[in-house]
């Protein structure tokens, strides 16, 4: 929500006023100086949405906000050419409303497009996102990365490297909304209040690495040469559920330098809907991105979200740090989850940062069955993996 400045209006005061943690108001609004702000000047209010309010008879801005128990110089703040002293019946004016309900729904379809639209809606609220292109896709799709919080200690979540695993995006998607409302309304989750994290922990999130092939999986073949291209990899098959891989049938997971000849050997020789690790290492656009990313960034710690098992892989080569012990069971406490040290599959994104960082990777296996996972699923699924996303940051 957007208000415009005062004469002796301050960052302080709008936090007081609409009780919102200074440190959000001051990241909303990154090119104003905290101790000089120009009357006039827009200023954005994260967590607040502005509706339309009509006047009663009798109403005052005064009654308005006794009824409603917010303070008073909201409704000015928010209505800056009105006259408290005359308000008529049927006059409409602006009231601002704190949002205390999440917006993102993950329990659909979570394509490319439904990502967009809850990605412009949580830009608009919480003007304290930061956000990133960090490459395309094949096919052109912007991947996109979140940053989130001011602290030194960066982490990083992604979602959806393979395409038939799109359910990651939708239920990391929801963690975001429930982190943002917990950020923006003082309100802890699971019992921890999430502010003093804001302040320590820097959020990368690329929520889905994949968008053709999550597209593909959902929607069926685009018209042109890249779905003509994927309906021959399917060896004609209009059913894309058991595609992983990107548009041009590479699995981006088995594209990083950590064994990969190893694992190229055991592998399809050609494009695939799964398992084909590609000719060499990082050959894809998304795969490179992603490597990209990790080596601009330096992370503490990586966590790569995937289906299914209920396991959480830690280990590579015995190059993990002791401490990444520690934390995976934290993460195994908070979810029930089985921390699994090795296991005989490499060139994953994990294994790849544990080899080139010596810092803790997981890759975290959401859920039970067989992929794609059904949304019947995404309750429980979400309700086990929340520890996990809040215990990577004060881990």
């Amino acid at each position: 929500m957007q208000i415009q400045v005062r004469q002796g209006d301050s960052f302080w005061y709008y936090a007081t006023t609409f009780n919102v943690p200074l440190s959000l108001i001051i990241d909303s609004n990154p090119t104003l100086s905290p101790t000089t702000l120009p009357i006039g000047q827009a200023v954005q209010i994260p967590g607040y949405r502005s509706t339309s309010y009509q006047i009663k008879a009798g109403d005052t801005l005064d009654k308005i906000a006794a009824s409603n128990k917010i303070p008073v110089d909201l409704l000015h703040l928010v209505n800056p050419s009105t006259a408290p002293t005359k308000l008529q019946a049927g006059q409409i004016i602006q009231f601002p409303t704190r949002i205390t309900a999440p917006l993102v729904n993950g329990n659909q379809n979570y394509d490319f497009q439904v990502l967009t639209d809850h990605l412009n809606q949580l830009y608009e609220l919480y003007p304290f996102i930061k956000r990133n292109t960090i490459g395309n896709s094949v096919m052109g799709k912007n991947l996109v990365e979140l940053q989130i919080g001011r602290g030194p200690k960066l982490v990083h979540w992604n979602a959806s490297f393979h395409a038939n695993e799109w359910i990651t995006t939708a239920i990391m998607m929801e963690f975001i909304n429930e982190y943002l409302l917990s950020l923006t309304n003082r309100e802890p989750i699971r019992g921890r209040l999430t502010n003093p994290l804001y302040d320590q922990v820097t959020l990368s999130i690329v929520p889905m690495v994949d968008p053709d092939g999550v597209n593909l999986v959902l929607n069926g073949p685009p018209e042109g040469d890249f779905g003509e291209l994927a309906l021959r990899i399917n060896s004609g098959n209009s059913d894309f559920s058991g595609w992983k891989a990107n548009i041009r049938g590479v699995d981006l997971n088995k594209q990083y330098p950590a064994k990969w000849k190893l694992e190229a050997a055991r592998k399809p020789k050609k494009p695939s809907p799964r398992d084909f690790p590609g000719n060499r290492p990082l050959t894809e656009p998304e795969s490179i991105a992603m490597a990209k990313l990790a080596e601009k960034r330096l992370f503490e710690k990586v966590l790569a979200f995937h289906t299914q098992g209920e396991v959480i892989y830690w280990g590579y080569e015995g190059l993990e740090p002791s401490k990444a012990e520690e934390i995976v069971d934290e993460f195994a406490r908070e979810s029930s989850y089985e921390p699994v040290r090795f296991v005989d599959s490499y060139t994953g994104y994990k294994d790849w940062f544990i080899k080139e960082w010596r810092r803790p990777g997981y890759t975290v296996e959401l859920g039970h069955g067989v992929n794609p996972l059904p949304l019947s699923q995404f309750k429980e699924i979400y309700n086990k993996s929340r520890g996990i996303f809040l215990a990577s940051m004060y881990m």
